[in-house]
Formats: C-alpha cells, structure tokens, sequence
C-alpha cells in the first residue's frame, strides 16, 4: 500500500492541454475515483500514474520515492483496462500466472498467488477454461485476477465495468468494493460514470477539461458542490438550474415563477456582489408538493408538468419554469397530468447560490469539514486554480 502524490502535474498533446496543474496525494489504502466526461483528463493521468505516458512537468512520488522516470516495469503498481485483455488461447490459470511467469517466479509462490487470487474472486472452479467459456463478469473477474496476483503497491483501474450490462455492472462495482477492503491495496479508478463514482470511492476527484474541479467525499461533493459544474455533474437526477436576481435588501431571492428565502448566513455576501444577477440550484428530492410548513421551507417555485414519470418508488416529473426545464422527485402517491399547473415548496437549507459569472458557488462551506473534505479547489475567472474550504486529510476506515 503505497501514498501517491503528484505536484503540478501538466500534460499536452501538442499544444492542446490534457491535465493541467494537477495536484492530489492520496492516502494509504484509500479508494480514489477520477471522473468527469469523456477528453476531461482522468485516463491520461492514470496513464502518467503508471509510467505509460510521460509527464510534461510536475513530479509523481510512491511514499515519497520519485517515479517519474522509472520503468513501467519498476513501478508495482497493476492495472486493469477497459478491454479485459486475455489471452484467448491460454486458460484462466495460465492468465492469471502470466505475468508472474514472465518474471520467473517460483512455481510454488505461482501456484499460491494464482490460488490465492481465485478464491479471493471466487474463480477457483474456473482455473482451467478458456475465456471464450466464460461470461463478461467471469472475465472481468479474471483480468482483476490478474492484477492481484502481482501484490502490487497500487492498483489502477480503467473503466474497467464500461462493457458490461447494467445489471451486471451494478454487482461488479459491490464486488469491486468489497475486494478493496479485502486486500486493503490504494487503488485509482477511472470512470464516466458519476453513480459508480459515488458508490464506490473514499474521495472523489471530479475533473473537467484537464483540470481538478474538485476533491471530496462523495456526500461533500453532493452538499456543498465547489461550483456550479460539480452540482450540475455529481447527482442522478441532476441538479436543477435558474437564473435568479437578489432582493434589494439580500433577504430574498426571485425570478418568474419563484420567490426563495435568502438564509441569514447568506445575506451579507450577496449584499457585497457588484451584479444581482446569480444561478440559483436545487435538487430534485428537495422539492416536495404545496402546501408544506412554512417554517420547514424556502419558498415554492410555479410550473407546467410537461412529463410523469412513474419510477415505482417515486413519481419524478419534468415541468417547466419560464422556460427552463426542471426536475422533481415526488411521492410515488402522487397524482399529476401533464399540462398541468403544479406549485412545488423547497425545503429550507436546500438552496445553493452560484456566481453568474464564475459558477463559484456563494454559500457558506461549513458543511465541508462535516462531511471531511479534501483539497477542494475551484476554477476562477482567470483561469487560476484557488483553495476553498477546508485541507482535512481523509483516511477510509
């Protein structure tokens, strides 16, 4: 189990920028999730991780060993890629001890490491099939295989579920996690896939044209979003979006359709903006049907339903406020028609603010430290990258 640092990490193809400033040390035995869209940055720096692509600049330690320039070969760390990999004319033992041959291993340390790793996967009773006899989750347990008979200080994993079905990807992701606490390895996960992010990593850095919006814990990252990238990105269904105008007075905030109680510990730093003009966001499970206390609520906000959706434990409806489309997560009880009028009430302490400009969000972050954030870092309007809230360090039971 090996501390992963890297410093200033940049990387261009070209002249076109892949990672840019990247800074991030993990912990011992801790799960990291890189994740973002496709072309944001999160392979490439796996790939510098491993040794498979060269850093322009910055450094890249494993407790405090540089391993910038060391061999691929020399690094311990084990990957697992989106491709399963196998070698198709060689048995699933023969798989999982290639490597190790390759290093001319004793065959009795081969023999146990191979075993050791089956049963740890549950694949003993698959040693010696051929990948064609297996099913896409028994393979993708034979290529973790793989990586967990080299002992490795660090595991890197690349989309490694992104070819199974739903269903499938659902358990494989449970039994990834589970393996981690098992074996107890730091591991790097990449993915698109912001569910799997948050079910899955100790911290998640959430990464955006090369450059780290944002590093936290998965429900940090949910409260108290950095910006107004990170709430629109982390979150199924996504975060909802209005332009707004601030009162005269800061104490309310509104537009067409909705008027919303600005909190006490908001209103001097919306009074102090130069515009009055900002972003306002709510989830959509902290809308709830009028009429609710008005000591428990915000404000309501006034629609069209233009689509019920019956998901079975709820009923989510997309209505539209003047013209922006918006979300709902409602009672599964509830009955709506499309065309319809509908008054919603936000819940108090559900309201995130976000500069027009910048997309910085404006609310207080105490709630950051509650939920141990790390490094949590914001792009600014010139491009810079500035800390905000708190430097706790985070360390996974």
């Amino acid at each position: 189990m090996a501390v992963v640092k890297l410093e200033n990490v940049c990387k261009y193809f070209g002249s076109t920028p892949a990672v840019q400033d990247f800074n991030l040390e993990s912990c011992e035995g801790e799960f990291v999730v890189l994740v973002g869209p496709s072309g944001c940055g999160k392979s490439t720096t796996l790939r510098m991780i491993a040794g498979l692509e060269d850093m322009d600049s910055g450094t890249l330690s494993f407790d405090g060993r540089p391993m910038q320039d060391v061999p691929v070969q020399d690094r311990e760390i084990a990957m697992v890629f989106q491709s399963y990999a196998l070698y198709p004319h060689r048995n699933v033992f023969d798989n999982l001890a290639f490597a190790l041959k390759l290093r001319r291993f004793p065959k009795t340390e081969i023999e146990r490491r191979v075993r050791a790793a089956a049963q740890t996967l549950d694949i003993e009773p698959l040693l010696a099939r051929k990948p064609r006899e297996l099913s896409g989750g028994q393979r993708q347990r034979v290529a973790l295989g793989r990586a967990i008979v080299r002992e490795p200080e660090v595991f890197l994993m690349d989309e490694p579920l992104s070819n199974l079905d739903a269903k499938l990807r659902v358990s494989m992701r449970a039994e990834i996690a589970k393996l981690h606490r098992r074996i107890g390895v730091t591991t790097f996960y990449v993915t698109h896939d912001q569910v799997e992010a948050m079910t899955m990593g100790d911290r998640i850095v959430v990464m955006n044209g090369g450059v780290i919006q944002q590093v936290a814990t998965p429900l940090a990252l949910y409260d108290e979003p950095v910006n107004s990238y990170v709430a629109g990105f982390i979150g199924n269904p996504p975060m909802n979006f209005l332009s707004a105008e601030v009162g005269d007075d800061a104490t309310r905030i509104h537009g067409p359709g909705f008027d919303f109680q600005i909190e006490p510990s908001l209103q001097q730093r919306l009074a102090s903006l130069d515009s009055r003009e900002v972003t306002i966001g709510f989830r959509p499970e902290h809308l709830k049907p009028s009429p609710v206390d008005a000591q428990s609520v915000m404000g309501t906000v006034q629609g069209t339903i233009e689509l019920v959706e019956q998901m079975g434990s709820t009923t989510d409806i997309r209505f539209v406020v003047d013209g922006y489309p918006l979300i709902a997560e409602l009672p599964r009880d509830q009955t709506l028609r499309v065309k319809e009028s509908i008054e919603l009430s936000l819940l108090e302490g559900r309201l995130h603010v976000f500069d027009k400009e910048s997309g910085k969000r404006l609310n207080a972050n105490a709630a950051v430290s509650r939920n141990q954030a790390d490094s949590i870092r914001s792009m600014q309007p010139n491009g810079e990258l500035a800390s905000v809230g708190t430097d706790m360090r985070f360390r996974p039971d």
